[in-house]
């Protein structure tokens, strides 16, 4: 059965139907991943758009139970070359055709990848559509012009606070569309995490009185986060704070600086940022479409820790006064590299530091 991607400036490609029938909108992007699909399809920061997958081959080692990065992916829509029918792989359960039939994500195969890559990069996300063949393009297109919701944030992030417990210090983990790997790293190092909607107050966390505080990624632009800014704010200087991806813009909007969204954004498992203490380099796991103005952030109190290579934008700040820092990429990777796996020890030897009880040993740089 064919289908059809209709863009909003009329470009319009057909392909073929695979996974749920039904027919969505979203902002289309593109991931230059050649592996990680399956984190990517259930990652939340992809709430709301429709996922295009550079690689040609997509869903050729199937779907497992353990690499989920959410329960519910909130993705859109999955367009590719080719979408792997008989997959192979010893951890393999169902394939990528059977889980997006579960969870109601249409897919398209059979599109010139390269050529919508291309489009992306020329014009930047642009809206679109997967719909039937049958569908009125005109139609479509009448609908694309319609706002799309803007709280993604809300949708993704937990209804209700609840704890994964550990003996070591604790954490509040405030969840703006948290994937599962930034829980899992946590959990390893035996923290006692306790997970908030993206909506708590600066004094309700206080009362759960954490050693650390921690501000997850999660879908859309910081500036529709207002009351996580505030929150933020009042946080900042009474307990050690570390953020990734979106937690990173909303930490630099709290401190007066700016955000901006970038024309395509960075969305792959390989893009390479500079440690400016060190001057060592890290492959890093990406997913933003925001970024932080570095001109705004003279005459705040944020200093620049990273940057990335590919395009020279700011991937991390550091407080200048209060134990605080952030990043805007994963250092749980998931999927990806591990390169920045250590930032999580670096917290913890914040929160170490902070209490006064000397710090613990891993690689870090200083804050």
């Amino acid at each position: 059965m064919k289908r059809q991607l209709i863009l909003e400036n009329g470009t319009v490609f057909i392909g073929k139907a695979f996974g749920s029938d039904t027919e969505k909108m979203g902002e289309v992007v593109f991931n230059t991943g050649m592996t990680g699909y399956q984190e990517i399809l259930s990652d939340p920061s992809y709430c709301g758009q429709i996922v295009t997958f550079t690689y040609p081959l997509v869903g050729n080692y199937g779907i497992n139970r353990d690499d989920f990065e959410s329960i519910s992916p909130s993705v859109h829509g999955m367009v590719v070359k080719e979408a792997a029918e008989f997959p192979s792989n010893w951890r393999n359960e169902k394939t990528l055709d059977e889980l997006l039939k579960e969870k109601n994500i249409p897919g398209i195969s059979g599109v010139d990848t390269r050529k919508l890559t291309r489009i992306i990069r020329q014009y930047g996300a642009l809206k679109g559509a997967i719909c039937s063949i049958d569908a009125s393009v005109e139609e479509v297109l009448e609908e694309l012009k319609s706002p799309f919701r803007n709280d993604q944030v809300k949708q993704v992030s937990t209804k209700s606070a609840y704890a994964s417990p550990g003996r070591g210090r604790r954490i509040v983990l405030v969840d703006f569309g948290m994937k599962h790997g930034i829980l899992r790293e946590l959990n390893k190092r035996d923290c006692d995490v306790i997970v908030v909607p993206y909506n708590t107050t600066a004094e309700e966390i206080k009362r759960l009185n954490p050693d650390g505080v921690m501000l997850s990624n999660g879908p859309g632009d910081p500036k529709d986060v207002p009351e996580a800014i505030e929150m933020i704010k009042e946080i900042i200087g009474h307990v050690p704070l570390f953020g990734i991806c979106l937690g990173h813009q909303l930490f630099a909007l709290a401190c007066g600086a700016n955000t901006v969204k970038l024309k395509f954004g960075h969305r792959g498992s390989n893009h390479p940022v500079k440690d400016l203490a060190t001057g060592k380099v890290a492959l890093t796991s990406q997913n933003h479409g925001y970024t932080v103005e570095e001109e705004s952030l003279q005459g705040t109190s944020l200093e620049v820790t990273h940057i990335a290579l590919n395009d020279g934008t700011v991937e991390g700040l550091k407080h200048k006064e209060a134990k605080a820092f952030t990043v805007q990429y994963h250092p749980e990777a998931s999927p990806g590299p591990e390169d920045a796996n250590y930032l999580f020890e670096q917290f913890l030897q914040l929160i170490e530091t902070e209490k006064g009880e000397g710090a613990i040993e891993c690689q870090s740089v200083q804050i």
